[in-house]
């Protein structure tokens, strides 16, 4: 009986330790309250991009899969893609101690919201908008970029962007471009001018597709097109036979989005992603970045940025 009870009373003990040191009791469901929680106890960040829109994001061509990896196999590892969105991603990941995978959905989806835990986050040069605000949640922006409007190089008939009031102009569909040429672009903190009035406007997938039919002729498919101008630019740089047609029209704030329609809490994973991006600021890897991609200095304006007067959480 001594025995039996000693036993008992050494279980007893023994299963407080275990209690005490974390020791198989508890299950990551037991401590999962937010979206953050969630991606921390699953150690991965699901993170959508454009697979075509360089110098931001694209697919490496002939890149290999990481050879030790938790992404899905309808995912993406860093080691293919590259682009400033991506090494963006992958330093925040990296940063909160995940490892980064990537989906690449369409745009529209991404922007509409609802996205049914598909993805945990976009980083995909999306500017931060009162209209976009609806549907999701947005970081410290991590950088900032001008739009502009772009043009062939044979063409003498447009000497400023206003010229192009009534033309055939080309952008992505759903993204600030369309909404800057239909008047409906609102940006937090900033007057925007709109100097083209009554444009037709042709909507493409990805603003590479829509240089791509601008670098086929001076009006043979589209007068113009509007883009960031880092990538028209690239585009010039890989030969297309564009130029730029005066100077930006507006400039933007980009940051990482958020769905509000995560099915836990998502505002701590945006206020953890937004202190990562703070921090990146300041140790220098986004002004490295930017410098890297653009040869220049596109940070220290989005690292300005009073991330709290969006006043998402109220």
């Amino acid at each position: 009986m001594k025995k039996l009870y000693l036993a008992f009373a050494l279980f007893i003990v023994f299963s407080f330790v275990l209690s005490a040191c974390g020791g198989g009791a508890a299950t990551p469901e037991a401590t999962v309250n937010s979206k953050l929680d969630e991606v921390m106890n699953r150690g991965i960040l699901i993170i959508s991009t454009d697979p075509a829109y360089p110098p931001q994001s694209e697919l490496v061509e002939g890149g290999s899969r990481a050879a030790e990896t938790q992404c899905a196999g309808d995912q993406h590892t860093a080691s293919e893609l590259t682009g400033f969105d991506v090494e963006t991603a992958v330093a925040i990941a990296e940063k909160m101690g995940l490892e980064p995978c990537f989906v690449t959905p369409d745009w529209t989806l991404i922007t509409g919201g609802s996205w049914s835990d598909r993805w945990d986050i976009s980083i995909g040069s999306m500017t931060i908008t009162p209209g976009r605000m609806e549907n999701l949640y947005f970081t410290q922006p991590y950088y900032t970029t001008p739009a502009a409007f772009f043009v062939h190089q044979d063409n003498t008939s447009f000497s400023q962007p206003s010229d192009l009031s009534g033309q055939t102009i080309g952008a992505c569909t759903g993204c600030t471009y369309d909404f800057y040429l239909d008047k409906s672009l609102e940006i937090p903190g900033e007057d925007i001018n709109f100097v083209v009035d009554n444009p037709e406007f042709m909507g493409y997938e990805t603003d590479l597709n829509a240089l791509q039919d601008l670098a086929l002729g001076d009006g043979v498919r589209l007068d113009a097109v509007m883009t960031a101008q880092p990538t028209g630019q690239g585009a010039i740089d890989d030969g297309l036979p564009l130029k730029q047609l005066g100077d930006p029209v507006y400039f933007e704030y980009l940051a990482g989005a958020i769905d509000k329609q995560h099915s836990t809490d998502p505002a701590p994973l945006v206020e953890k992603v937004s202190e990562v991006i703070n921090e990146l600021h300041q140790d220098g890897t986004l002004l490295a970045l930017s410098q890297k991609y653009y040869g220049l200095d596109l940070t220290s304006a989005a690292a300005d940025f009073d991330w709290s007067q969006l006043n998402q959480f109220e």
